[in-house]
């Protein structure tokens, strides 16, 4: 017996999903957008000290990796506005366009200034690019079907991280570190290629002419922008100078923690008074789903970000490795991340429940991040090898699954927005645990070697380098050296696996909502019923 057909009515549009070699393209150009976003995420630590070498330029480092968080989270609520009224496509473009710019701008570099500011129009581009990616798998996919796909989006970004280091290593000593930079432009071509040939059609319906323009006006919070973005600034320069070029009770530090303190009151003042149209709209901040959401990214990002950092400065500075081998050893922590995000993707898709999973890898990251603070000098390889492998499951298990819930669980014209609020918390939560990793590190390292190494200046050993101080030391004060770097490498282990802890406990809060949903028959034939009347309006 044939299913009843569902006929068509006058004000209703039927638009069908992406099939066959269009949605194959599609899937393709998104995967490889991510893999060098995130490929140029992790790249550049084995770089840094090349590059302090040729702009001779030490005290920029902290800013080679903050600018490019800092632009990426300071414009990531306006991406989600954008895809809610622009089309998809061309937006997404326009975003690519703009993060393979700030890539040729950093291969082009003469001084440290000018890559810093390469470094933040590569973020600024980011910050469209993971979004609006989510955004679209969202509307070219049926829900049943996304948990997979974001599972499968999800490996693709750990594998960008994890060739990084091996990568960038390999640029830096064998050529030079300007084709980590390079690299992007290739590969940024067929993505370009993919994207201009591939029909894409909206399913959601986007307001036009003057509807846009005053949605645009009215959506797009420039004055909270203004407001927001300097108080980050100061709030990076604070923990960036304190303890390190001024002391933390300097006039300097103390300052700039209290600008950050009233420009970010008064941006919380004029967030409140826009409402529905500020920055990050309360309406839907405030859904559970999405709240718990962000905070679990928030606290799990970091502590992966954070810990993909450190991991491979202590191989390097701890075990005396190169800049490849160290990538190599790092595996172990990549690969479970890679292949546990494809197996959550399928887990979740089959049974429909994503608290499990969330639960499950939060807290097994936890454990490892804590076993991770055990490792010595002298560790065993076995034990290390096993840790990270913890580590890795428990990313891998836990990263992508906020994603599933907040693409699956939410209204369809909210989408967008829901998916530029969690990713800005990812971007923050990367950016700040990663700065606040380094405060730590710092001073415990600042603490540790008049304790280990009696002898040895501690700004010397600071101003090396993690890959150079070996040669400015004698050889009777290096155990004592290697000791200090262990000891402040496992402080930073500790306030990962407190991070952890704080996940777990967010990630209570998603709720036990299934993914499975009676779907109506034009659903499941892959022909979404879209009315011209009461299509939702964007935000």
């Amino acid at each position: 017996m044939e299913p009843p057909r569902v006929e068509p009515k006058d004000d209703v549009v039927e638009i069908p999903f992406p099939k066959g070699l269009k949605l194959a393209a599609i899937l393709l150009a998104i995967a490889l957008a991510t893999f060098i976003v995130m490929l140029d995420a992790s790249i550049l630590a084995t770089a840094v000290p090349y590059i302090t070498n040729e702009y001779h330029a030490l005290l920029d480092v902290g800013w080679y990796g903050s600018a490019y968080q800092l632009a990426s989270a300071a414009f990531q609520p306006f991406t989600g506005k954008l895809y809610a009224n622009l089309p998809l496509k061309w937006t997404y473009i326009c975003f690519f366009l703009v993060f393979e710019l700030g890539s040729l701008l950093c291969a082009l570099s003469k001084s440290s200034k000018m890559f810093i500011v390469s470094r933040a129009v590569a973020g600024l581009g980011s910050s469209g690019l993971l979004n609006g990616g989510l955004t679209m798998i969202s509307e070219f996919l049926p829900k049943s079907k996304a948990p997979g796909v974001i599972g499968g989006l999800m490996s693709v970004t750990q594998l960008g991280l994890a060739c990084g280091p091996i990568v960038g290593g390999a640029f830096t000593q064998f050529v030079t570190w300007r084709w980590c930079f390079w690299l992007n432009l290739p590969v940024g071509g067929v993505v370009l290629i993919l994207m201009l040939l591939t029909p894409m059609q909206d399913r959601t319906e986007k307001p036009k002419g003057s509807a846009l323009r005053k949605n645009l006006r009215e959506a797009l919070d420039v004055l909270g922008l203004v407001l927001f973005a300097p108080a980050l600034i100061m709030f990076f320069l604070a923990l960036q100078y304190g303890g390190n070029q001024y002391p933390w009770k300097s006039a300097t530090v103390i300052g700039l923690f209290c600008g950050f303190g009233g420009m970010f009151i008064l941006c919380l003042l004029w967030e409140w008074r826009r409402g529905d149209r500020a920055m990050l709209p309360l309406p839907i901040i405030r859904q559970r789903i999405v709240w718990s959401s962000c905070l679990s990214s928030f606290f799990m990002t970091g502590a992966a970000v954070s810990g993909n950092y450190y991991l491979p400065i202590y191989f390097q500075a701890v075990m005396g490795n190169s800049p490849i081998r160290s990538g190599v050893y790092f595996l172990p922590n990549i690969l479970p991340q890679v292949a546990f995000a494809l197996v959550t993707g399928g887990l979740v898709q089959g049974t429909g429940y994503y608290l499990p999973s969330v639960l499950f890898g939060s807290a097994l990251a936890c454990i490892g991040y804590g076993l991770l603070s055990m490792l010595t000098p002298t560790h065993s390889i076995a034990k290390r090898i096993g840790f990270q492998i913890l580590v890795g499951v428990g990313l891998g298990s836990c990263n992508s699954v906020p994603m599933m819930a907040v693409q699956n669980l939410m209204a369809p014209a909210q989408m967008s927005v829901a998916m530029a609020n969690l990713v800005f918390c990812l971007n923050m939560g990367a950016s700040l645990f990663l700065q606040l990793s380094t405060v730590i590190f710092s001073q415990s390292l600042l603490k540790a070697l008049p304790k280990y190494a009696p002898g040895v200046d501690p700004k010397v050993i600071v101003q090396a380098g993690a890959t150079h101080y070996r040669q400015v030391i004698s050889k009777e004060a290096l155990p004592g050296v290697i000791m200090a770097y262990s000891k402040s490498i496992i402080n930073v282990y500790y306030f990962l696996a407190g991070l952890g802890v704080a996940g777990f406990a967010a990630s209570c809060f998603m709720g036990w909502k299934p993914f499975k949903k009676d779907k109506p028959q034009t659903e499941e034939s892959g022909i979404p019923l879209q009315t011209t009347k009461d299509a939702p309006k964007a935000l």
